[in-house]
């Protein structure tokens, strides 16, 4: 292995990085975001919330990745509607991500007991403070490690943005790959880089899911 064209073009590979952690970083959020509001709303008794968001979860959880990106990033400007590649890259990871974390809100909101809920509200709890105090709480604690994962997940998803030539690692080391014909050791670097970035939450996954084991 000759790894001279990976550290020849090491500042392209960097740059990538960089956009991978920022698309990464900037995903998570929005999508925990964008999930915790729809799982909630999963669990909402009112049908003008539940339904609608069962409806977006549903979309997003049962279409490709890829095919999304192309909807967004070559369909919307078909129906006039400029969007810039880094808008459409974290739009449809943000929607993308949020129907699964949803997912996990909701499972770790209906695996509290429901003694816990009459309990608050004959308490005379509200529905507020029931769920910042008592549920809440719990369902974070169980839905973390799952969270972890699927934020492993996605990480790794966003290689997928090359396809539509968004500048992140897989796309520099790509185009590197074209003028140094060297696949096979670029291709080694991106996953390295990948498994850095990975490798410490996976790390978090054991120690949280070791922590609940002896809580």
């Amino acid at each position: 292995m000759d790894f001279s064209a990976a550290w020849a073009y090491k500042t392209l590979l960097l740059n990538g990085f960089a956009v991978t952690i920022e698309l990464s970083i900037l995903a998570i959020i929005t999508g925990t975001l964008l999930g915790f509001v729809a799982g909630l709303s999963q669990t909402s008794k009112w049908a003008i919330l539940k339904y609608p968001t069962k409806l977006y979860i549903e979309i997003f959880r049962g279409s490709p990745l890829l095919i999304q990106l192309f909807m967004v990033f070559y369909g919307l400007p078909y129906l006039g509607i400029d969007i810039s590649i880094f808008a459409a890259t974290l739009l449809v990871f943000t929607l993308y991500g949020g129907a699964y974390i949803a997912e996990i809100i909701r499972s770790g909101i209906e695996s509290i007991p429901k003694g816990q809920f009459e309990a608050s509200q004959s308490l005379g709890l509200t529905y507020r403070q029931m769920m910042q105090k008592i549920i809440l709480p719990q369902t974070l604690k169980v839905s973390l490690p799952p969270l972890m994962g699927f934020y492993i997940g996605l990480i790794k998803d966003t290689s997928v943005a090359s396809i539509i030539g968004y500048m992140e690692v897989v796309k520099e080391g790509q185009m590197i790959i074209n003028i140094t014909a060297k696949p096979f050791e670029i291709y080694f670097v991106i996953s390295v880089m990948y498994f850095i970035i990975s490798y410490p939450l996976s790390l978090l996954v054991d120690w949280i899911e070791g922590r609940n084991k002896h809580a």
